[in-house]
């Protein structure tokens, strides 16, 4: 059992809100998985700074905690070019004027054994082990800005309990997803994605599910078409939220046993894995609810 929430946000007047609304909707699933949490935020100009390539780092690899510019000046020398990079909790969020994948492949050559979170323009992934309102605390996730922001609750079933272990998955260039359930044929999926050449990080079964989607749309799908072909390929149980910086859409499995809900006003759309998550969000008393259909995409765009 986990917790799935995400918020698009189509009201410019929000963004400063962002973080708050994020972090109320992310706590209020805490007892749905406690062993760990992470978040995307789009857009926080911050973490993100827009026009710059981002990279966010959950972990170095190294052992030991590094004070944030010496990690920036490591990932530097090997770009060639100035770095900047905050810490936020125990993550690090690195931004240059390159494209993020140049950016990325300096951070991998500085720190090769780093859990990277996530990379791409105008988003940073957040994810640790921990309660969710201890990790948004040390994030200082209540103020955080931007138009949308996905995240999760984890409670670990097949996998280790590690930061490489955390869902969000954005496993490509500002991509996103988060999952409640299980897939049952993850491992031979997994098989035939390595033998295509996709590299994992982790054990996990969404990261397969993650990195199957990043393929499809790496090779020209849309988000609407890979989720389909993600409904026929993969068995199991699930509800997944996949989003990149400018769509957020959700699916379930062909018999929808795990929860999700869903909410529209003209100023926001926001899912959950149960409504006590959305119940604070500005206006939801005039809301359009409802519960996704088995194997229906819903997609939005900003």
């Amino acid at each position: 059992m986990c917790g799935i929430v995400g918020l698009h946000l189509r009201t410019p007047d929000l963004y400063p809100r962002l973080g708050e609304l994020l972090t109320g909707m992310l706590c209020e699933m805490g007892d749905r998985g406690s062993d760990s949490a992470g978040v995307a935020v789009y857009g926080d100009p911050d973490w993100s700074p827009p026009g710059r390539g981002c990279v966010s780092v959950a972990d170095l690899g190294t052992g030991v905690a590094e004070d944030a510019t010496q990690v920036a000046a490591a990932v530097g020398t090997e770009l060639g070019g100035d770095v900047d990079g905050v810490a936020v909790g125990a993550s690090y969020v690195l931004s240059a004027e390159v494209d993020s994948e140049a950016l990325l492949s300096a951070v991998r050559a500085a720190y090769p054994q780093a859990i990277i979170a996530g990379f791409g323009s105008d988003i940073a992934v957040l994810k640790g082990v921990g309660h969710p309102r201890a990790l948004t605390d040390g994030w200082g996730l209540a103020g955080a800005r931007g138009w949308q922001g996905v995240g999760h609750t984890r409670m670990a079933t097949e996998s280790a309990v590690t930061p490489a272990g955390c869902h969000p998955y954005a496993v490509g260039p500002e991509q996103c997803m988060v999952h409640n359930g299980s897939f049952a044929n993850h491992a031979t999926i997994r098989r035939t994605l390595r033998a295509d050449g996709v590299l994992f990080d982790s054990e996990n079964d969404t990261e397969v599910g993650a990195r199957f989607i990043a393929k499809l749309l790496a090779e020209g799908r849309d988000v609407e078409s890979a989720l389909k072909e993600l409904c026929a390929v993969f068995d199991g149980f699930y509800t997944l939220l996949v989003s990149n910086r400018d769509s957020f859409a959700v699916v379930r499995d062909a018999i929808a046993c795990k929860p999700a809900v869903i909410a529209e006003t003209g100023d926001w759309v926001a899912m959950a894995s149960e409504y006590r998550a959305l119940a604070a969000l500005p206006g939801v008393d005039q809301a359009r609810i409802w519960e996704p259909e088995p194997e229906v995409v819903y997609a939005w765009q900003r």
